[in-house]
């Protein structure tokens, strides 16, 4: 398949393609013309990094899962790791969308005479920096 329909059939766009070439997540198998030509199985590796990337891991993270010749290996402590991380998160923003809700329908004269809306103001001030 050459890029284009690696693109296509994908839903990622060539620069991404060629991104994930440089760095050293995907490999083409050679050239037709210009074009790069890389092996069905592409698609594969392409789906698992679009999930790794969708988890949270950074492109070094997901490079890390794979051998030198190419195939997944997949650390299982790693997941286990992330899926602890993303419960926190869920729990976090889980949070936030309740307080958030609550401050939209609290019957009280300001927002800061609420004592929901002051946990929610509390809690943020505490949460983990943007990454």
């Amino acid at each position: 398949m050459d890029i284009s329909e690696v693109a296509k059939k994908s839903g990622l766009p060539a620069s991404t393609l060629r991104y994930y070439e440089e760095k050293g997540l995907i490999r083409s198998i050679g050239r037709q013309g210009l074009k790069r030509v890389f092996h069905p199985s592409i698609l594969e590796r392409l789906a698992l990094i679009t999930l790794g990337r969708n988890a949270g891991f950074s492109l070094d993270e997901i490079a890390d899962m794979f051998t030198p010749e190419g195939k997944a290996d997949i650390d299982r402590a790693k997941l286990q790791s992330k899926g602890d991380e993303l419960n926190e998160t869920i729990k976090h923003l889980t949070a936030m969308r309740d307080g958030l809700y609550h401050a939209a329908k609290c019957p009280a004269p300001s927002h800061f005479e609420c004592p929901t809306f002051q946990k929610l103001l509390k809690r943020a001030a505490k949460a983990r920096p943007e990454k």
